[in-house]
């Protein structure tokens, strides 16, 4: 865990044994919290997984379901939500739990916990992978520098071979090249990624297959009542970094595709990353003109009654796999906490 994160786990600890989270849940104006999940795996991540931020085990996704009922915070669909934050005055706190990307895993290991529970959730699709044909580029690095003791990096023109051996050196090359390819445009990051996945022997179709369900398996989702589908672009690019007709293309037909596969138009977007560097006031502004209901990113923060007025930058707190602690889940339901940390962050 880096240095980053031993620090935010220290300041869990604190505000959890001060018992700051329930004074605040009383006292802010803040209604509810968007939890952002994307894997969820009962395995245990190797020493080297800088991906395993994304996943959290079935049994901790179950604990933080009956914690929050037990906290007396309500998990509703994303509609009620919007309908919550619209209300004149504060009622019950909520929670909407979120799921990004489609992983096959959610289908395995989520769904029967979701059902269990009766607990309603939001799916939100990228189509193209579910086609079996986009990049997990994030993934792919990981996977390629696991198996390499050394790999291949060009970086301002200049090709270096940088030891891979040690999960320390392991991390480094993957921490470079993973920035190396956020600040690329995205035609530029795709023949990256494709060069060095060609360069190992990666097959990044099959790796697509592997992770991401397909139609058949997402039908299970679209017909289930719990489940709310929610759009995530075509090919979950950063719409940030894309010309303003692509990103308004990748947004529409989207919505479009689920329309045609599942006979109705989704009402909910998430934005691929959904950070500063990935979605701003122009792709806020295009989910707007695009019809959604809500949008929403990866930004920390709670929910309150200004985002009824507008909500296509809705913040999300991420269910982090390296916070998979119990006592962490009072922390995780209050929003409060994650927009003054927002605040000072931001």
């Amino acid at each position: 865990m880096s240095a980053k994160y031993a620090v935010i786990r220290t300041m869990f600890e604190l505000i959890w044994l001060s018992g700051l989270p329930g004074l605040l849940r009383r006292l802010s104006q803040s209604r509810g919290v968007i939890f952002t999940l994307h894997r969820v795996l009962p395995d245990t991540p190797a020493d080297f997984s800088p991906n395993a931020i994304l996943q959290v085990e079935p049994s901790f996704l179950e604990y933080v379901i009956e914690r929050l009922r037990d906290l007396d915070i309500d998990i509703v669909s994303m509609d009620e939500a919007l309908e919550r934050l619209a209300a004149p005055k504060k009622g019950r706190p909520f929670v909407v739990l979120t799921f990004d990307d489609a992983y096959k895993d959610n289908l395995k290991y989520a769904l029967p916990i979701l059902r269990r529970q009766e607990a309603p959730f939001t799916l939100y699709v990228p189509t193209a992978l579910v086609d079996g044909v986009g990049e997990l580029w994030w993934q792919a690095i990981e996977d390629i520098i696991s198996r390499q003791q050394a790999i291949a990096m060009t970086v301002d023109g200049e090709t270096d071979y940088v030891d891979t051996r040690t999960t320390s050196q392991k991390q480094a090359a993957f921490d470079t090249l993973y920035w190396q390819m956020r600040k690329m445009p995205e035609d530029e990051r795709i023949a990256l990624l494709r060069k060095f996945a060609a360069a190992y022997g990666y097959d990044l179709d099959q790796q697509c297959r592997d992770l991401i369900m397909d139609w058949p398996e997402l039908r299970h989702f679209a017909g289930e009542s719990l489940c709310t589908i929610g759009a995530h672009t075509v090919h979950h690019y950063e719409l940030a970094k894309l010309p303003l007709d692509q990103a308004r293309n990748e947004i529409n037909k989207s919505a479009e595709i689920l329309h045609a596969q599942f006979g109705q138009r989704p009402a909910h977007f998430s934005y691929p990353l959904g950070g500063p560097l990935s979605a701003g006031a122009r792709e806020f502004a295009l989910a707007r003109e695009s019809g959604f209901s809500s949008a929403v990113t990866t930004r920390p923060g709670g929910l309150y009654k200004r985002h009824a007025q507008d909500p296509f930058a809705l913040p999300r707190v991420s269910l982090n796999g390296y916070f998979q602690s119990r006592r962490y889940v009072d922390v995780f339901a209050t929003g409060a906490i994650f927009s003054l940390m927002g605040k000072l962050t931001g």
